[in-house]
C-alpha cells in the first residue's frame, strides 16, 4: 500500500474512542438542533419560482449579470450558463406580489439597460408542488441509499460492521446537513448530488478500513480486538490521507474557482470529505468494537493438540 509515512508502532486510536465518540454525539444533537430551530434554506428547485432563458450574440458575462440584477432589487437570483456561453438561466424565487410575466419584465428591464442586445427566450414558472415532489425525491433517495449500503456489508462482512458503517454515514450527512441549517446556506439540487457522493465516498473509506479489521482478525492470530482495531486503522491511515487529499484539493478548486452555481456543490463535498475521513475511524470502528465484534467472527478458534499416549 503507498504511503507517505510509516509509523513503525499502532497508533492507539481506541484508546481515544469514548471521549471522541461523545464530542461527536455533542456535534450531532447541534446539527440536529439547527435543522429543527432554523431548518433548511431550500433553493428555487424545492421551493418553486420563475426560470427565465436569456441570449446574447456574444458570451455572457456571468459576474456583470448578476451585479445588474443585485443592483436592480434581485440579489437572490441564481444565474449560470445554460448550453452555451451565449445562453443564461436565471432562477427567482417566489416573491408575493407579483407573476411570473411581471417578474420576467423588471428582470428584462434591468438587463437591458446594461445591455440592449440581450433576448428572451422564455419564462417557465416552477410550482411549489414540483419543489415538494423534488424534496420526497431526494429523501426517499438517502434512505434507499442507506439501505442498499448495510444490506451491502451485512452480506460481504457481518452486521456489525453494516450497523458501525451506517452510523458513520447517517454522522456524515447529519453534520452536513446541520451546517447548510446553521449558516443557512443555500440547499439546492447540485448540494443534493453532493450529499449523495458523500454516502458512497464515506462508505467506501469505512469499507478499507473494514476489511483490514477482517483481515487482522485471521492473521494477527495473538492480537486482541482493540490492538486489531488499532493496527488495521494505523496500516490504512497513509491511503486515507492521501485520498482524501488528493479528492479534497479538487474540490477546494471548485469551491474557489467554480464559481456561485458550484459553490454549494463544493462546500457540501468540501466538508464531506473532512467529516467522512474523520467517522470512518473515530465512529465507524468504536461502534463496532463495541457491539462486540470478535476473532470468532471470522476465523475458527485454534484446535488444540491432543493429549497423545495411554493411561497408565
Amino acid at each position: 500500500m503507498l504511503e507517505i509515512f510509516k509509523v513503525e508502532r499502532d497508533l492507539p486510536f481506541m484508546r481515544y474512542a469514548k471521549p471522541v465518540i461523545i464530542a461527536s454525539l455533542v456535534v450531532v444533537v447541534a446539527a440536529i438542533g439547527a435543522l429543527v430551530v432554523r431548518g433548511l434554506n431550500f433553493g428555487v428547485d424545492f421551493t418553486g419560482g420563475t426560470v427565465i432563458e436569456v441570449g446574447y450574440p456574444q458570451g455572457a458575462d456571468i459576474q456583470g449579470i448578476r451585479n445588474t440584477l443585485g443592483n436592480a432589487g434581485f440579489a437572490d437570483a441564481v444565474v449560470q450558463n445554460f448550453g452555451t456561453s451565449r445562453d443564461v438561466l436565471i432562477r427567482m424565487p417566489v416573491r408575493e406580489g407579483l407573476t411570473s410575466a411581471q417578474l420576467s419584465e423588471q428582470v428584462m428591464a434591468a438587463l437591458r439597460q446594461a445591455d440592449t442586445s440581450v433576448e428572451l427566450r422564455r419564462v417557465d414558472f416552477v410550482g411549489p408542488q414540483v419543489g415538494e415532489e423534488l424534496a420526497n425525491d431526494g429523501t426517499l433517495a438517502l434512505i434507499v441509499v442507506a439501505i442498499g449500503i448495510m444490506l451491502y456489508l451485512a452480506v460481504r462482512f457481518e452486521w456489525r460492521f453494516a450497523v458501525g458503517a451506517i452510523a458513520a454515514t447517517a454522522h456524515d450527512i447529519i453534520v452536513i446537513l446541520g451546517c447548510f441549517a446553521l449558516f443557512q446556506w443555500e440547499f439546492s439540487l447540485t448540494v443534493l448530488a453532493a450529499v449523495l457522493a458523500i454516502l458512497g465516498y464515506s462508505v467506501n473509506d469505512t469499507v478499507v478500513v473494514f476489511d483490514r479489521i477482517r483481515e487482522n482478525f485471521r492473521k494477527l492470530r495473538r492480537a486482541d480486538t482493540v490492538g486489531i482495531i488499532d493496527n488495521a486503522i494505523t496500516r490504512t491511515l497513509s491511503r486515507t490521507l492521501i485520498t482524501s487529499g488528493v479528492t479534497q484539493l479538487m474540490v477546494l478548486a471548485m469551491l474557489l474557482l467554480g464559481g456561485e452555481v458550484l459553490f454549494g456543490f463544493a462546500l457540501a463535498l468540501t466538508i464531506g470529505i473532512v467529516v467522512g475521513s474523520y467517522s470512518s475511524i473515530f465512529v465507524a470502528s468504536p461502534i463496532l468494537l463495541w457491539l462486540g465484534v470478535s476473532r470468532e467472527d471470522f476465523a475458527k478458534p485454534e484446535k488444540k493438540e491432543e493429549e497423545g499416549g495411554a493411561l497408565p
